[in-house]
């Protein structure tokens, strides 16, 4: 990990904790242990990766830091969600998370739903305040990506195809498409809201949504390898469950060695399409070539 990355992370990581810290205050009330478990799954840990995506990508632009840190706090809000809702018992029925309980387990899981709930509602409420961007046109557009790629044709639909993957047989295509849709759309969001905030037209991201997609598909192979040959104290959750389930993964279609020179080829792609930046793209860089060295 290079310094400057180093630096960004920790930088984001805690900016991150404050933001939720100021946005989660735990009420005198009957909604106590709700706000509890939203912190609880919210503060501390993680990797932030899609956090500091939106600053990377915010600063090629000059996007102002406060405006950076909302639309980066309502991506993270819907990546939490999705992690508490994921490790439910109906769904991946995990009992770790971030090297700690999972929320149904350090509460209970109508508490973790809620918890899931509201944090996926407070990311639109977040982007939808003025703080987030003077020109609402600009947060509608916020708004409307974040939607699409946490709903149907995003996260959420790749989810639905991972639990259907326990019941029937995955080809290649079908394994990229899920992973495209249910880790990749979130990171394409992130990249896409540093964009969106720094004013760009659409026609001028056709670079940094080639970036995203690599990425995101080299970070899904990563986790994969992870997954196989990751340490689970480092991890903070447990591995090998999906050999353990029967789901195809990149592993099981390609094999690990190629598998991992796939991964290689997707981030030396993903830089690539950042030719047209100079240094100031350097933290991008960073990241799409931290994607196959983290251990977590």
């Amino acid at each position: 990990m290079t310094p400057l990355l180093a630096a960004a992370l920790g930088d984001v990581g805690e900016e991150m904790d404050r933001q939720f810290d100021r946005l989660l205050p735990v009420p005198d009330d009957a909604r106590a242990s709700l706000y509890q478990a939203m912190r609880h799954a919210s503060i501390g840990g993680g990797k932030r990766l899609r956090p500091l995506l939106v600053f990377a990508t915010g600063r090629l632009f000059g996007v102002d830091r406060r405006c950076m840190a909302r639309a980066a706090l309502a991506i993270e809000a819907i990546h939490v969600y999705s992690l508490i809702h994921d490790d439910l018992p109906a769904m991946d029925d995990d009992d770790m998370r971030r090297g700690k309980p999972t929320v149904h387990k350090a509460f209970d899981e109508a508490t973790a739903i809620l918890a899931g709930d509201c944090l996926h509602d407070l990311a639109f409420d977040v982007l939808a305040h003025e703080d987030t961007h003077a020109d609402p046109f600009v947060r509608v557009e916020l708004i409307a990506d974040l939607a699409r790629a946490a709903g149907p044709a995003g996260m959420g639909g790749g989810q639905m195809m991972d639990l259907k993957a326990e019941e029937t047989t995955f080809d290649l295509p079908t394994v990229t498409r899920l992973q495209a849709m249910k880790t990749g759309a979130l990171i394409s969001a992130s990249v896409e809201a540093g964009a969106i905030l720094g004013r760009v037209p659409v026609e001028g991201r056709t670079g940094l949504r080639g970036y995203a997609r690599d990425i995101g598909l080299a970070f899904q192979i990563a986790d994969d390898l992870l997954d196989v040959e990751g340490d689970e104290e480092a991890a903070g959750k447990k591995l090998r469950k999906d050999g353990e389930a029967g789901k195809e993964t990149f592993l099981s279609l390609l094999g690990i060695d190629r598998a991992r020179e796939q991964a290689r080829l997707l981030v030396d792609q993903a830089i690539a399409h950042l030719h047209a930046h100079g240094p100031e793209a350097d933290l991008l860089r960073d990241i799409a070539r931290y994607v196959l060295e983290r251990d977590r």
